[in-house]
């Protein structure tokens, strides 16, 4: 049996091989793949060579990249963390043949799984298997974001996702797949008031039909429009919480200068060109904000007993139970064959092409 795998071998160069599929030994399973999501920012970052994974070595246990070697060297042969697959063969109870799930294990049109080291995370029958590339992964990362801003007010008390949102003004910048599965959770979960900025006309399309209000960032000031409506008391005007969702420099100079004095930034961006743009002299100074980076790879301090990637995937479960119609309508933007997978992340990554979340078929 052989599989098809979408490996970068270099920089700008995509390719569709063909390997050996593993071997089913005793406890784990088989899976075809169905759907599997492409991540437009990670992903991209592996074919223009932009990754800094590519060119330093991450310690995990000092947590820091130190220069020299290269952590995840060429060829990328796991590419994509977007899977829904259907167990065709099994030889673990845990898991039957027939079952439906999602995944992380990269774009390719089959993968054997050990049920105790990977997750595998059965969909409900009432939910449309291609949106189950959120449940595994991506919807977790937008549902975190969340859960961090509720630990910001909260601690460790956090009994839901709406404990940072509920009743207050949230702005979102950036309306990008995460953006805007963002602004829903907190819409969901009880936001007075939530705005999507975004420069790019189709996102703002996207964003509106899913029922957001949007701000073109480059149509005057956004924050002079949000603070002159979000008044909270005399010297105190803007959002209460912003969702930074674009992984450039000048989003998150927005994002702060969006924020009512004290009011905290919520950042789920992945600045693979850093931060030059980013001024801390002057809004961040003067209106004593906080920074908060919700990165997936773990829970805010304290809270992983309660609050693990299981609760957060079915937290994005119910998230796509309401609004599934919509978000399979005005964000999976093309659905194209897994053989064209080359071709299509080589477009993404040169601008030939936008999309705003494509989904390859098995």
């Amino acid at each position: 049996m052989r599989d098809r795998v979408v490996v970068v071998s270099a920089p700008g160069r995509v390719e569709l091989v063909e390997q050996d599929a593993a071997e089913l030994r005793e406890g784990t399973f088989r899976v075809e793949t169905l759907f599997s999501g492409v991540s437009a920012g990670t992903e991209l970052s592996y074919v223009k060579g932009t990754n800094p994974y590519l060119h330093v070595t991450w310690n995990a246990d000092l947590g820091l990249f130190r220069p020299g070697g290269a952590g995840t060297p060429y060829p990328v042969t796991r590419l994509g963390y977007m899977q829904v697959g259907r167990v065709v063969e099994s030889r673990t109870p845990a898991v039957a043949v027939g079952t439906v799930g999602a995944m992380t294990y990269g774009h390719r049109s089959g993968h054997v799984a050990d049920p105790v080291a990977e997750r595998f995370v059965p969909l409900p029958d009432d939910l449309d298997p291609l949106l189950g590339v959120y449940v595994a992964h991506m919807g977790p990362i937008c549902a975190n974001g969340l859960l961090h801003a509720a630990a910001d007010l909260c601690g460790t008390d956090v009994r839901s996702l709406g404990d940072g949102v509920r009743g207050r003004r949230v702005a979102v910048v950036g309306g990008g797949v995460v953006g805007l599965l963002t602004a829903l959770f907190a819409r969901r979960h009880g936001a007075a008031s939530v705005v999507v900025l975004d420069p790019t006309p189709a996102r703002r399309e996207a964003a509106e039909a899913l029922g957001l209000e949007t701000l073109d960032p480059a149509a005057g000031d956004p924050a002079v429009v949000l603070k002159t409506r979000w008044n909270h008391a005399a010297g105190d005007r803007g959002a209460d919480v912003v969702f930074q969702c674009r992984g450039q420099d000048w989003a998150l100079q927005l994002a702060l200068r969006l924020l009512r004095p004290q009011g905290t930034v919520i950042d789920l961006a992945f600045y693979q060109g850093g931060a030059d743009a980013v001024r801390f002299g002057e809004e961040f100074h003067h209106n004593g904000l906080s920074l908060r980076c919700a990165q997936i790879g773990r829970v805010p301090r304290g809270l992983a007993p309660t609050w693990d990637r299981e609760r957060l995937s079915a937290e994005t479960v119910e998230l796509l139970r309401q609004h599934g119609d919509l978000v399979r309508k005005h964000l999976v933007s093309a659905v194209v064959p897994l053989d064209e997978a080359p071709v299509l992340l080589t477009d993404l990554a040169e601008r030939r092409r936008s999309e705003l979340q494509v989904v390859l078929t098995g």
